[in-house]
């Protein structure tokens, strides 16, 4: 086994698996293309948690009259946290895949505000995670929208198989 997997005796990963899997996590945030279009920025990132934020910009808006976010972008960033937590969450870094994304608006977002989001992995098993957050203006109790998701784990990042 090599050091990068070596885990500790409680079976949590090691400090080394650790230190990689958040070079990977700050990658993820980093170089989605759409995440860098939104100005998602990652936050914090703890043991299946992710904090992500995502600043006002007029491009953003859905309703120039309002102000206001587009629900899109509000979706968007929720993706994004609920996917960071997920890789969080992994003991070995693997591929993820948005299976299933719920979104209930509660209200709209604050005219002009920048968007928080929170994401919280509630289970892992061998092949799914299952995740839950909130965006909101700075108090996770007060949600804009949340958001319930799971993400198949293990998925292949090669093209898809030819059809006949």
């Amino acid at each position: 086994m090599s050091d990068s997997s070596k885990k500790t005796g409680d079976d949590t990963p090691s400090d080394e698996t650790r230190a990689r899997l958040e070079r990977m996590h700050r990658q993820f945030a980093d170089s989605v293309p759409h995440n860098n279009a939104l100005g998602i920025e990652l936050l914090e990132l703890r043991d299946g948690e992710a904090d992500m934020r995502m600043p006002w910009a007029p491009h953003l808006v859905g309703n120039p009259d309002t102000g206001v976010l587009h629900g899109g972008v509000i979706t968007a960033l929720l993706d994004a946290c609920c996917g960071a937590a997920v890789f969080q969450s992994l003991r070995e870094p693997k591929p993820i895949a948005t299976l299933d994304l719920r979104i209930d608006y509660m209200k709209p977002a604050r005219p002009r505000a920048e968007v928080h989001a929170h994401a919280k992995v509630t289970k892992v098993t061998r092949n799914v995670a299952f995740v839950r957050a909130a965006a909101h203006h700075g108090d996770p109790e007060d949600p804009v929208a949340t958001a319930t998701a799971s993400f198949m784990l293990g998925t292949s990042s090669g093209p898809p198989p030819e059809h006949k």
